[in-house]
């Protein structure tokens, strides 16, 4: 068995100095695979060290929400500079926060179409981050459109029918360890009707760590749980949702091509 962790933060400081021994642990666990996403300069420069240091690694690089007071012109600059890098698959990640609100609803919404933009002048699929503003996320992707190259909804947490709005704009739906949480019945629906070649797993390690791990830090190494909770909800095997949720994430970050 083969999974991809979609979307980790092995960058932030929490995991500085112990990377191998998180990546021991996740091969033990059976996750080959991790895309490492940055979302500020700090976290951009990390992403991009480990991803030169293992070839197990893939980054991701954007102006997260909460930074958007901070997005000028010198920072698309500087995202442009990077993005071309070799191992960045995807830019992001980007998107609206409204619980954090560290920036105007209208500052984040025009980040977001520049980042969404940007990512289709350079044929990069973009990974969303939203919180608190589903309706309003789907209102600008539907406007800016999705590239041929699509997009993420990063740890997905609304309803199946907001997921299928999505899936047809050209969005693909990646589920976290929230999946695997008693309460979370809207996302127990997600993962069960959505098509399997629509589907992504991740951890969003170091938080939101899944059941049984629940309240404790997160591992890139507990994908393998998100992929045991999506095949128990489906009643499928676990080999069977890791193959499809690998083979989804190598097409839509061109790996392999």
């Amino acid at each position: 068995m083969e999974i991809f962790d979609t979307h980790t933060h092995l960058n932030v400081e929490e995991f500085t100095g112990r990377e191998e021994e998180e990546l021991a642990l996740a091969t033990e666990m059976e996750v080959v695979y991790h895309n490492v996403v940055g979302f500020d300069r700090p976290t951009i420069e990390k992403a991009l060290e480990l991803a030169e240091r293992f070839p197990q690694i893939y980054a991701t690089i954007g102006w997260h929400p909460t930074e958007a007071a901070s997005y000028t012109d010198e920072v698309e600059a500087y995202l442009r500079q990077h993005l071309v890098h070799k191992k960045v698959i995807a830019l992001g990640e980007i998107g609206l926060d409204y619980h954090w609100m560290t920036a105007p609803k209208d500052v984040q919404e025009d980040v977001f179409r520049r980042q969404i933009r940007l990512s289709k002048e350079l044929d990069l699929p973009f990974v969303v981050h939203t919180r608190d503003a589903l309706e309003d996320t789907y209102t600008i992707i539907k406007s800016e459109g999705v590239g041929t190259c699509g997009g993420i909804m990063h740890s997905y947490s609304g309803s199946w029918e907001m997921a299928e709005q999505f899936i047809e704009l050209g969005m693909m739906i990646s589920l976290s360890g929230v999946v695997t949480f008693k309460k979370a019945g809207e996302l127990h629906e997600v993962a069960q009707e959505i098509p399997l070649d629509k589907l992504l797993v991740e951890t969003d390690a170091p938080y939101l760590a899944p059941v049984p791990k629940r309240g404790r830090e997160n591992k890139t190494a507990y994908t393998r749980y998100v992929v045991e909770k999506i095949a128990e909800l489906r009643g499928i095997s676990a080999e069977e949702v890791a193959e499809m949720t690998t083979q989804n994430a190598k097409r839509i970050f061109r790996l392999g091509q």
